[in-house]
Formats: structure tokens, C-alpha cells, sequence
């Protein structure tokens, strides 16, 4: 049976789509049928697996609104076992409209239940906001990953972050947990780096992620190439510490 793994933060820059594509990139690199569903509207998960944005004609916003299936958006992607629903700035407008559908939080539940089990591992990103797109995700997922930039600001995001998950739990998503916290942009020669992982490990410890994620040039040379960042550098640290968040995510959950 599939999994539906979103990847969320309220806080913009934290490296929530960069570790969303990679992760599912990853994830088809060990042998595992991905499907990576774009729910920003900014549409950067789109353009990171080389999707272009303006040809596009169904985008997970047909798909939340307009009743079109999943399987009709769906994208092959030229990257190993990786497909994508892909978005764009039409997207933008579904916030609002998903709150004068009835039980709207459901629609991406819905969406993706006939397309659930074609994959092991459907990954889904969101916008930086806990708005309705990201609620509708959140409802439909099985578990969230929770990626965070190595600075104070995004420690107090977190404690926020978990109390509203535990929200949605209680309220829509009794199954729902989170699979772990993904530290990114990690610089291990700063104090600072030092000082946010020894808090996290205080109240998360169990939470997170056994990898930590660098700043590194090739990771951030490769959405502009349009791929992740294996295929534009299979020996970078990039590539190698997504392949390690890859297998410890799959173990998780």
C-alpha cells in the first residue's frame, strides 16, 4: 500500500522543496515508484524535475476543483521512477475556493485515493503557509516531514508547527504523524548549528532525522538545471546525504 508523505513548514527558505524533490528523487533512485505531487503555487517542484510551468494544462489545481482524476494530471518525469502532478501560479486562487467547498479539506484526500496504491511513496510539497493547501495535504498524507533551516528563528516555528499537526490529527487525520524533522542548510563548523541541534535533540530527539543536510553549491545549482541534484551531481555531498534522508525516511515509515 502507498504512502503519502508530506513535506511542510509555515516558514518560507527553509528547504522544504529542495528536500521534497530530492527525497523523491532519492526514492526512485533505491528502486521505489514515486509520485511527486506540486501543491505551491510558486511551482518550483514543477520546474525542479524540468517540467516547464506555462505549457501546462492540468496541474494539481484541476485536480483539487475541477474533478479532473490524478492519473489524468500525472507526468512521467526522464528521472528513474518518478513521476509528478505538476503547478503553477493557477494554483493560487484554490486557497480561497477550497473554503467554500464543502469539506473541502478532503478534496486531495479524495484526488489521490485511485492512484494511492500505483506507488510506494507519494510526496507531496506545500506552500509556506498553513493555509488550506497545506491543511488538504496534511488530511490526505500519512505521515508529514518537517524540514528546518539550523537557526533560532525556525525553532520557535516548530513548537507551532507540532501544535497544529496535533490539531489536524485530532481533528481530520487520526493516523497522521510526523515521520521526522529534516535539518537543512546545516554548516557543522558553526556554534550556532551546534547550539540548534543540541535543542532539538532536548525536545525531538526521537523526531529527528539522523542526517543533517548541508549548504552545498551543486544542491543549489541543480533546480536551475532542472533536476535533482544526483542527476546533476551523483558524487556530491548533495546527492549523497538525500540518498541516506531517502533510506532512513523508508525505514520510518
Amino acid at each position: 500500500m502507498g504512502k503519502i508523505i508530506t513535506f511542510a513548514n509555515q516558514k518560507g527558505g527553509v528547504g522544504k522543496t529542495t528536500s521534497a524533490v530530492n527525497v523523491a528523487a532519492s526514492l526512485g533512485i533505491l528502486g521505489k515508484k514515486v509520485l511527486l505531487v506540486d501543491l505551491d503555487p510558486q511551482g518550483n517542484s514543477t520546474s525542479g524535475v524540468g517540467v516547464a510551468k506555462k505549457s501546462l494544462k492540468t496541474t494539481s489545481a484541476e485536480m483539487l476543483l475541477d474533478g479532473v482524476a490524478a492519473s489524468d494530471a500525472i507526468i512521467k518525469t526522464k528521472f528513474e521512477n518518478l513521476s509528478v502532478i505538476p503547478a503553477n501560479i493557477s494554483l493560487a486562487g484554490s486557497e480561497l475556493d477550497l473554503f467554500q467547498v464543502e469539506h473541502g479539506e478532503r478534496c486531495m484526500k479524495e484526488a489521490l485515493a485511485p492512484v494511492k496504491d500505483d506507488y510506494d511513496y507519494i510526496i507531496v510539497d506545500c506552500p509556506p503557509s498553513l493555509g488550506m493547501l497545506t491543511l488538504n495535504a496534511l488530511v490526505a498524507s500519512d505521515g508529514v516531514v518537517v524540514p528546518m533551516q539550523c537557526e533560532f528563528y525556525a525553532l520557535e516555528g516548530l513548537s507551532q508547527l507540532m501544535i497544529t499537526i496535533g490539531k489536524i490529527k485530532q481533528q481530520y487525520n487520526p493516523s497522521l504523524f510526523v515521520c521526522g524533522i529534516l535539518v537543512t542548510m546545516y554548516n557543522g563548523r558553526l556554534v550556532l548549528s551546534m547550539q540548534v541541534i543540541s535543542e532539538l535533540k532536548k525536545h525531538y530527539s526521537d523526531k529527528l532525522f539522523r542526517t543533517t543536510v548541508s549548504r552545498n553549491v551543486r544542491l543549489s545549482e541543480a533546480p536551475g538545471f532542472g533536476m535533482p541534484v544526483y542527476y546533476h551531481d551523483k558524487l556530491s555531498k548533495g546527492a549523497a546525504e538525500y540518498l541516506d534522508v531517502a533510506k532512513e525516511l523508508s525505514e520510518r515509515i
